[in-house]
């Protein structure tokens, strides 16, 4: 299971919540949602799939969590230090107190590397870049390979981010239209994207890559002092173990989930302002 221990643990439990709750979590506005080994989790921070428990896809996910207790094991990429409480209840099986708990297995962290990269690749760009800023100041900004911003969304941080005159690492990418989500997506026009003359009175500042960098690499760097990220599991436990704080801004999934747990939990994480959670967008 590529979701962390945590989140599993909320997962699971959620059958059970769906008996002793009278509510839908989308009609809790911001109370807590109480899971033995988990912070308390605002109902608004649930994912959308379970918001609404009249709904047929809350439906499958409460048939989906109790199948999930009928598995042979289950595995996870974590590790107890990380998540020491949430595998303490993983192991006592008392979050699903009507179906038989499963044995899980923690096997973590496991991150992919640059085992497949070939030697003669060229390094990417902007860690060329990076070797120039001084250590700790730069702010990386990367939201993952399936999230896409707005062009609305996406001049609004680029202003945010010049104003701020802070040196960053920003990856763009964009959809004209945000339903096309699983649709295959070109490099992105920044001279169209980005406010007219931005990338030149920023060239001093920060740098713009389109599409895709090198994150791992990048979050190891001794130029990168903090992640603005989405949350997604994977971004999250390699800005972990690189030693990266993060500025945390979920949009999809479990990642306001992932969220809460590195805010209020592990402690290295701190909500972005002005964070809308209905909308994901920051004002």
């Amino acid at each position: 299971m590529q979701s962390g221990a945590s989140v599993l643990a909320v997962f699971l439990h959620l059958p059970t919540l769906h008996y002793t709750l009278e509510k839908s979590f989308k009609d809790m506005a911001d109370a807590p949602v109480h899971v033995s080994g988990v912070p308390p989790i605002p109902a608004s921070d649930m994912p959308l799939s379970v918001i609404d428990r009249e709904s047929e896809i809350y439906r499958v996910r409460v048939r989906n969590y109790i199948q999930m207790t009928e598995a042979d094991g289950i595995i996870i990429n974590t590790f107890e230090t990380l998540e020491p409480r949430a595998v303490v209840e993983l192991k006592d099986g008392k979050l699903v107190p009507d179906h038989r708990m499963p044995p899980v297995y923690f096997m973590g962290p496991l991150i992919a590397g640059n085992e497949g990269k070939k030697e003669s690749q060229e390094r990417h760009e902007c860690l060329a870049w990076l070797d120039s800023q001084p250590k700790r100041s730069v702010v990386f900004l990367c939201f993952g390979s399936l999230t896409a911003f707005t062009p609305e969304q996406i001049k609004d941080i680029a202003i945010g981010l010049e104003s701020s005159r802070q040196r960053f690492l920003w990856v763009v990418c964009s959809r004209d239209d945000v339903k096309n989500f699983f649709k295959p997506r070109s490099d992105p026009n920044l001279n169209s994207l980005l406010p007219e003359g931005f990338l030149c009175r920023t060239k001093d500042q920060g740098m713009v890559v389109k599409s895709w960098a090198p994150q791992i690499e990048l979050l190891n760097h001794e130029s990168v002092g903090g992640f603005v990220s989405h949350c997604g599991r994977n971004s999250t436990l390699e800005a972990i173990l690189a030693g990266v704080s993060m500025i945390c801004w979920p949009l999809h999934a479990e990642q306001r989930i992932n969220k809460v747990l590195l805010v209020e939990e592990m402690k290295v994480g701190v909500v972005m302002d002005g964070y809308d959670k209905e909308a994901g967008v920051c004002r």
